[in-house]
């Protein structure tokens, strides 16, 4: 049995929607806007050597009882069992990251396929700054524009994968390659412990804290900050960690935890 969310009105507060709760595609739309622009993806808890639960009650104590963010597990857990309380049929599966890499990496990025009035769309709040503002169709190949981007899904007869991309300077590029097997919970366990633990992880390496909107992708990685806003993207480093910290806490909404070292 799928775990239950404890708290629903607590999330519906925790990212602003306030539509109905009926398994619609108008409200998949609505949800996957709310939760992607108003929960930051982060890794604080990576750098500070805490586990990463997989556990629904810690994730809801997590990033909406502390109003917190996390990475992909954290959030694609968590609406899954959102859109389950809203009456939609949800598919758990699991990617190889092709963003910014040519090599073979291994499924350690988790994404749901949803049913919605007889249409079945990608949904995904967990991929950071260059991830979904909405659901992508799924089958079709047709291109969406979230705002200032582009996405479609396309199939890769060749593997046998299906392949999210995004469109940027006039070209496709994949963001990353799944197939339909459906994932449980402890299928995303070893890929969990990998990318929080082991040391040739991004996530060990590098502070990371993202947080889109349908103006611009704010992106922070260590303490280099990028603000994307599809056509111009800027860049610049911050001064200090006093900086870094009005940083987390202005425009991610963050506290930044005593203690914390940047990697390196």
């Amino acid at each position: 049995m799928e775990p239950t969310l404890t708290d629903l009105s607590a999330y519906l507060r925790r990212t602003g929607y306030a539509g109905d709760i009926a398994p619609t595609r108008r409200a998949l739309e609505a949800l996957h806007l709310a939760h992607a622009t108003h929960i930051p993806f982060e890794n604080l808890d990576v750098l500070l050597g805490r586990p990463i639960a997989l556990d629904l009650v810690g994730i809801e104590a997590k990033l909406v009882g502390a109003r917190r963010g996390g990475y992909c597990f954290e959030h694609n857990l968590l609406f899954a069992a959102v859109l389950r309380a809203f009456g939609f049929a949800v598919t758990r599966l699991a990617a190889r990251v092709r963003h910014r890499t040519t090599a073979v990496l291994p499924r350690t990025h988790m994404l749901l396929l949803v049913e919605a009035e007889g249409g079945r769309w990608l949904a995904d709040v967990g991929f950071g700054g260059e991830g979904l503002l909405l659901p992508v169709p799924f089958g079709a190949g047709e291109e969406v524009g979230h705002f200032a981007w582009s996405y479609r899904v396309i199939e890769e007869a060749a593997t046998a994968n299906w392949v999210l991309q995004s469109r940027r300077d006039g070209a496709w590029r994949d963001l990353y390659a799944f197939t339909l097997e459906p994932q449980h919970t402890v299928d995303y366990a070893i890929a969990n412990h990998y990318v929080s633990t082991h040391p040739d992880s991004p996530f060990v390496r590098m502070l990371t804290v993202q947080l889109p909107t349908p103006q611009r992708r704010l992106i922070l990685r260590d303490r280099e900050l990028i603000e994307d806003r599809g056509d111009v993207v800027t860049t610049r480093t911050l001064a200090d960690g006093a900086e870094l910290a009005r940083v987390l806490q202005e425009s991610f909404g963050l506290e930044m935890p005593p203690g914390i070292r940047l990697p390196g």
